[in-house]
């Protein structure tokens, strides 16, 4: 089944303004092969009669299954370990810093686009290792994405080796424990962790998501369009805290998005600050 041209772009129009997710004719193949599962799924007849069903009233939630068919979920604990690296030694000192001077020790972090949970987890670890005084603080981190079953799998807290590969034999042993079916992240990091349902195509944070200390979306917005991404590293900043971070992918940039951050230079790594 091949998707013409126009139907094409109603269909790319529909996920975009739902999701965010941009999707050009270099990428119609990927596309129209998530589209063609879809369709089997709830037995539309033609590319026509799915494009109507999306768009009529009782679509919503089949426009949502297809938002998620299009998006990717490959990562794995300690994934960028530079990036995490600086986070650790440059970034979170200057944030336990800033809390403490204001008399407070509570600390607060969004993994947006958090996947199937690698990211979030791999936080907790870092945060449980880096603060020693740990138990005196208030650590919290939420992890948010758009697709509800990969938002499932985050919460059972089970992966298999692969997941684990960059994961230091010492954490391996201090934070996971073996079942049968895979290694189960250990009660005292996932307890750390929240996650739920959340679409980034968002104009401003939600009323619970402010005075964030740092908040990780990375090798997610690759996937937007210009608009949508500005929209949301907009977003991020008004979620943020004075002095607060923001970390996108290696292959990201937040100065080539918006100039409301200001960059500085930790090692070889390049950090954006509100």
């Amino acid at each position: 089944m091949q998707i013409e041209r126009s139907v094409f772009g109603r269909l790319r129009e529909l996920v975009y303004h739902h999701s965010g997710l941009s999707f050009d004719e270099k990428k119609m193949y990927y596309f129209d092969r998530r589209v063609e599962t879809r369709i089997e799924a709830v037995g539309a007849t033609s590319v026509t009669d799915y494009v109507q069903l999306l768009r009529r009233g009782d679509g919503a939630d089949e426009l949502q299954a297809l938002c998620e068919s299009l998006t990717t979920n490959e990562t794995y604990f300690f994934r960028e370990y530079a990036q995490l690296k600086a986070f650790a030694e440059g970034v979170l000192p200057m944030l336990l810093n800033a809390r403490r001077a204001a008399g407070t020790r509570r600390l607060r972090i969004w993994s947006a686009g958090c996947s199937t949970g690698e990211e979030p987890y791999t936080l907790a670890i870092i945060l449980r290792e880096m603060i020693e005084d740990f138990e005196q603080w208030d650590v919290s981190i939420l992890g948010t994405d758009i697709s509800r079953e990969v938002l499932r799998r985050a919460r059972q807290a089970i992966y298999g080796t692969r997941a684990l590969k960059d994961v230091p034999t010492i954490y391996r042993q201090r934070y996971f424990r073996t079942e049968a079916d895979g290694e189960r992240v250990a009660t005292l990091i996932s307890r750390m962790v929240t996650f739920r349902q959340a679409n980034l195509k968002l104009a401003r944070p939600p009323r619970d998501l402010t005075d964030l200390d740092a908040i990780f979306c990375r090798n997610v917005l690759i996937y937007f369009g210009d608009h949508s991404r500005r929209q949301a590293v907009e977003m991020f900043h008004d979620a943020l805290t004075p002095g607060g971070a923001i970390f996108l992918g290696s292959s990201e940039s937040v100065g080539r998005i918006t100039s409301a951050f200001h960059p500085v230079q930790l090692g070889r790594m390049l950090t954006y600050i509100k």
